[in-house]
């Protein structure tokens, strides 16, 4: 299944917006009748149209809590009105009182005319404030009236929504999400159709490198880790997150206990696995503690570039990750230099099972695992293609021919990310990822 990949800042790689929904990317059926299709299903967390009933409800009680408000401020409006009135027709006596003494300031004292102009002075400014009151007033009574308007309209419309209690309407949308999560699991796996044109993340290091994410970190952690060269180095970055690696310098620096052979490294569950370099020794080395906690050696495998990639750089040994797992990809003198496929156990490093292959080690481009399928290229410069699997499921193998651009003509490190669904690579010193497309039979 192809999960839907956005490219944020930088291009087409990221998990898909929440807020998109499940699609059918094509569909058809095969000759026994069983139907084939391929679907675009990101990750969701909430169903949109809960989301929407969510909002309605709480805009509604919202414009309640304001009606109730209104209510009170009217009731208390009301009577200061009444107040207002009052004093307003007193003034206006007064006003009329002080334009008789006016009218007949010859028969009153000079005093007494003084005193009652000096106090009208004073009222009349009240005057245009107690209009502006009056009208504030009205403007309170009408919007009462459009509040209970708004009121009306957002009733009907929750009854246009099928009148569903939002609590069973929750229940709904969750057992809808737990069943599209139970699809998505069965979905889990396909075979190789396509891979999407790269998407250049960054660029910098050396032409040999290795970079990578957890695919088993909890929800949240999307450090980046990143190891430069190919022999003799130690050092591991890590990175806060994509956008750290992308645009800042902000990382931890990890010193392994032994340098590192190749660039077939990876990080899994916490620990990063890689061959101890020029041996066949497999380091697992855990990464909250910066302590070694576990080593096995991968019998008869060849190291030191004996079996290497056809680009050479010590690629004897190249380990990976799918959706089964930790693997070995690796050749021995007994398979005649032809590539073995091991699955390891992550813990222990035992080997679980092993495949030999007929595909000579040295004329692989680069390889990595889908879904328990090991795809190999043909070459690492100039144009490039996936041609060759072999499925772990029914133990054989098949040519195929699935073009995969090749931007910087070099190619040093290749692997597949189950929880992103994307390639990772390494392209003569730029870190590039592709997104894939994977075909599904829906039994």
């Amino acid at each position: 299944m192809e999960r839907g990949l956005e490219r944020g800042e930088m291009g087409e790689v990221f998990p898909a917006n929440p807020e998109d929904g499940w699609q059918v990317f094509s569909s058809a059926q095969d000759t026994e009748g069983r139907c084939v299709c391929t679907v675009v299903a990101p990750q969701q967390t909430v169903c949109s149209r809960d989301a929407r009933t969510k909002q309605l409800k709480q805009l509604l009680e919202k414009v309640q809590n304001m009606t109730q408000s209104i209510e009170v401020l009217d009731q208390r409006t009301q009577r200061d009105l009444q107040y207002v009135e009052r004093m307003e027709v007193q003034l206006k006596g007064l006003e009329n009182k002080f334009k008789q003494v006016e009218d007949g300031h010859e028969s009153n004292t000079a005093r007494q005319y003084k005193a009652i102009k000096a106090k009208m002075d004073e009222l009349r400014p009240l005057i245009p404030v107690l209009e502006a009151y009056k009208a504030d007033a009205r403007l309170v009574v009408q919007f009462r009236e459009e509040a209970a308007n708004v009121t009306a309209l957002l009733s009907n419309l929750q009854e246009q929504l099928g009148g569903l209690d939002y609590q069973d309407l929750n229940s709904r949308v969750s057992n809808l999400e737990e069943r599209l999560r139970a699809c998505m699991q069965k979905l889990a796996c396909g075979k190789l159709t396509g891979i999407s044109e790269p998407v250049t993340i960054k660029t910098s290091g050396s032409r040999f490198g290795s970079w990578m994410t957890d695919p088993a970190a909890p929800p949240g952690d999307n450090r980046v880790w990143y190891m430069d060269g190919y022999h003799n180095n130690r050092f591991v970055r890590e990175y806060p997150s994509m956008e750290d690696f992308m645009t800042t310098d902000n990382f931890t620096s990890h010193r392994l206990p032994h340098p590192w052979s190749g660039t077939g490294q990876v990080v899994y569950n916490g620990s990063i696995y890689y061959n101890k370099f020029q041996s066949h020794t497999i380091i697992r080395f855990d990464l909250s503690t910066s302590l070694i906690s576990r080593t096995r050696q991968l019998d008869f495998a060849g190291y030191n570039n004996m079996y290497h990639y056809s680009w050479g750089g010590h690629s004897d040994i190249d380990l990976m990750v799918d959706e089964g797992g930790l693997w070995a990809v690796y050749a021995t003198n007994q398979n005649a230099g032809n590539i073995v496929l091991s699955q390891l156990s992550p813990n222990t490093l035992q080997i679980i099972r092993s495949w030999t292959t007929n595909h000579p080690k040295r004329s692989a481009g680069e390889a990595f695992m889908i879904c328990g399928t090991l795809y190999v290229t043909n070459g690492y410069s100039g144009g490039t293609k996936v041609y060759y699997a072999y499925s772990t499921n029914s133990s054989t193998y098949e040519y195929i021919d699935i073009p995969l651009t090749n931007q910087y003509s070099h190619l040093s490190m290749l692997d597949y990310n189950p929880r992103d669904r994307a390639l990772y690579a390494w392209n003569n010193g730029h870190q590039v990822l592709y997104n894939v497309t994977l075909f599904h039979i829906i039994k």
